[in-house]
């Protein structure tokens, strides 16, 4: 297999810049339809939105389920203060400290877009004796708004209300070396690499050897992306961020193989049969146990799914913060999906 590396770095770049926390994945969905009939796939929505498109195999003895997801974290409008800002609540998990200075897009419930910036409430050192030492937490942060406002009311009459959705910037950037950095990589980019192989599939009429669904989940980042699958599936392959830090062989290059992560072991045979692809095809790989992690295939599970799960995904480095991967984890990371679907094989 040849991978088209340019095809997927303008991928993860386009993805990347559509603003899609759970609960607000419309226009992004609306995208990945467009990729699905521009390779000639049947595509169909979910009625709580998750996508799936439907590539027919060789045989249709059993379905093979791929799933990546496109919502992100993010945060909603908790409350106006009296001042004028906006206290929030998180969406999904992001590292919070993170968030302080971070530049973000509030969305009222009429689709005006408002920019604004999240700040501790002591974010002056000219002015607060506690700028450095106060906790970077939602209790003590809150949200600028870059209008004329100074107070609840003022706040109110530009539409903004409870309940508006505040879009984190990610700041993607893909540097001449091949590294991806943005926010969110974790798990748009593994929907890039489930993007460009359909496209190559597609281009050199490539047929998988069993019917393949690819599941794109749009609630993932608060626990039940997959909880609803295809009742034809019978064994699912996630591809979500491999884990990179203390205690893990993974790095920012390899495709990662996950054994086991919090909700428990693998498959043991699919694990198994893409360890041998990976070894047998030399890429570069690695297997891990992820100790703080859940999956779509974890909530497939746990939804009563009878099904075999696995999890792959490219190395990501800071996860939920300001994330990093590189190129060769992401072709890597393809290369072991396409093995995986056409190599003749299987348990």
């Amino acid at each position: 297999m040849t991978v088209n590396k340019e095809y997927v770095l303008k991928t993860v770049k386009e993805i990347l810049d559509f603003n899609s926390p759970s609960g607000f994945c419309f226009e992004i969905m609306e995208r990945i339809g467009e990729f699905a009939k521009e390779f000639g796939y049947e595509f169909e929505t979910t009625r709580k939105g998750c996508g799936i498109i439907t590539v027919p195999g060789k045989s249709s003895e059993r379905v093979v389920g791929l799933s990546a997801h496109v919502d992100t974290l993010g945060a909603m409008v908790r409350s106006i203060t009296s001042g004028g800002t906006l206290k929030f609540t998180l969406v999904g998990s992001p590292t919070v400290p993170t968030l302080d200075g971070a530049y973000c897009t509030i969305r009222t419930r009429q689709g005006v877009l408002y920019s604004g910036t999240f700040l501790s409430t002591s974010p002056a050192a000219h002015v607060y004796e506690d700028s450095r030492t106060k906790p970077r937490d939602p209790q003590n942060m809150e949200i600028r708004i870059d209008e004329s406002v100074s107070s609840k009311s003022e706040v109110e009459a530009l539409g903004i209300c409870a309940g508006d959705f505040i879009f984190i910037d990610p700041k993607t950037r893909i540097t001449e070396s091949g590294f991806v950095k943005s926010r969110f990589i974790d798990d748009k980019g593994s929907v890039a690499c489930l993007i460009s192989l359909l496209e190559h599939m597609s281009r050199n009429r490539i047929v998988p050897e069993y019917t393949t669904k690819v599941f794109i989940s749009t609630y993932e980042e608060v626990g039940h992306g997959s909880a609803y699958i295809p009742a034809d599936i019978t064994e699912m392959l996630a591809v979500d961020m491999g884990c990179i830090g203390e205690d893990l062989s993974c790095t920012e290059y390899d495709v990662s193989i996950c054994a086991k992560d919090s909700g428990g072991p693998y498959d043991y045979n699919m694990v198994s049969r893409l360890v041998e692809l990976a070894k047998g095809n030399q890429l570069k790989y690695v297997v891990d146990i992820y100790p703080m992690y859940g999956s779509d295939v974890g909530a497939a599970l746990s939804a009563g799914n009878d099904i075999r799960g696995a999890l792959i995904g490219p190395g990501v480095h800071a996860s939920h913060g300001m994330e990093r991967t590189h190129y060769e984890a992401l072709e890597n990371t393809i290369r072991l999906i396409y093995l995986y679907l056409t190599e003749p094989g299987g348990n």
